[in-house]
């Protein structure tokens, strides 16, 4: 999936450079150059490389300060590649090891406990980008008319004969629009969409009238990464708490409940169907994003209060993980081949 542009070395401060130093490659490369939130073509280059180093070209709207790679791959690029390829090169594997099993039921568990009180006992649910298929399986559990759909074939008969998780092997655009559901889940996958506009959108049809949609992905401006790591290939879209919602607003989806706030290094939010759409922007929000993003370099990131002890917890969650995950997952299935 050619996502990516070599404009040489990183600049000292890419975001002092013009954008005309990109666009001449990027029309050539008969990608559209428009920001798919508010539709403007002023952009900003904010960076020339991906958090391993590689070339990958990075913008940020100067309309609505949405950050996206430019070009931006388009619909048949993305079907491509997470039909065939993003298992394997995002997570180095085709079945889904136990280690990354038990981390998947443990958040199905987070997402479900969060969410159940606020929906109605029994209703229906379905998560497009399902992964493996444990969240939609603690729905089930929970007493959810729970399924789902997951483009990437690689964990596909894991989640069908061994978990028995109902997620199906395709694409969003292939469910026609009709309001089916009273949720819709979007676990860390609206960033991976070629447009997130058309895929709301789309999903604005799936839901019952009052029904909901759960997000949650990246903040950019959370403190998740130094700015050296921050861009990722598979990221198409890098979003902030703002540019969220003016999406889920356009799209016609009002906010009902924000999980954490904006320092959080994960967006999570919980959205209502409206009947109409209105897009509303902030003119000063690419001003900010841009501050933001340059906030912590490597050592001021590293000595944040917080961090020390966050990742001691992590790196004694993943010994925990090597000891106990392959019992932890024989136990979770043989619940299941009954």
């Amino acid at each position: 999936m050619p996502m990516t542009e070599n404009h040489g070395a990183l600049p000292v401060d890419p975001l002092a450079l013009p954008y005309s130093q990109m666009a001449e490659a990027t029309l050539a490369d008969n990608h559209p150059m428009h920001c798919d939130l508010c539709g403007g073509s002023d952009f900003a280059p904010i960076s020339y490389q991906d958090r391993h180093g590689n070339p990958l070209s990075t913008v940020l709207c100067q309309g609505c300060g949405l950050v996206s790679h430019q070009p931006v791959p388009n619909e048949e690029e993305v079907a491509e590649y997470y039909a065939n390829a993003y298992r394997r090169d995002y997570h180095g594997e085709s079945t889904p090891s136990n280690r990354r099993i038990m981390r998947a039921w443990k958040n199905g568990e987070r997402i479900c406990s969060r969410l159940a009180p606020r929906l109605p006992p029994g209703s229906s649910l379905f998560e497009v980008g399902a992964g493996i298929g444990c969240t939609v399986k603690n729905f089930e559990l929970a007493g959810f008319a729970a399924s789902g759909i997951e483009p990437n074939r690689d964990f596909n008969r894991f989640t069908r004969e061994e978990l028995k998780a109902e997620v199906e092997n395709r694409n969003l655009y292939d469910l026609g629009a009709s309001p089916s559901y009273d949720t819709i889940l979007l676990i860390h996958v609206i960033e991976h969409f070629s447009s997130p506009t058309r895929a709301l959108t789309h999903l604005h049809g799936l839901i019952k009238e009052g029904g909901q949609l759960y997000i949650e992905c990246p903040n950019l401006i959370g403190p998740f990464a130094t700015y050296e790591r921050m861009f990722h290939f598979a990221h198409i879209y890098n979003f902030t708490p703002q540019t969220l919602i003016a999406l889920a607003r356009k799209c016609g989806f009002e906010l009902v409940h924000q999980f954490g706030d904006d320092s959080d290094p994960d967006i999570e939010m919980l959205f209502r169907k409206v009947a109409n759409g209105t897009l509303q922007l902030d003119a000063n929000h690419a001003d900010q994003v841009a501050a933001r993003v340059r906030q912590y370099n490597t050592v001021t990131y590293h000595l944040r209060p917080h961090y020390l002890g966050k990742r001691l917890r992590k790196v004694g969650g993943y010994a925990l993980e090597a000891a106990t995950a392959n019992q932890f997952v024989a136990e979770l299935l043989q619940r299941f081949r009954n």
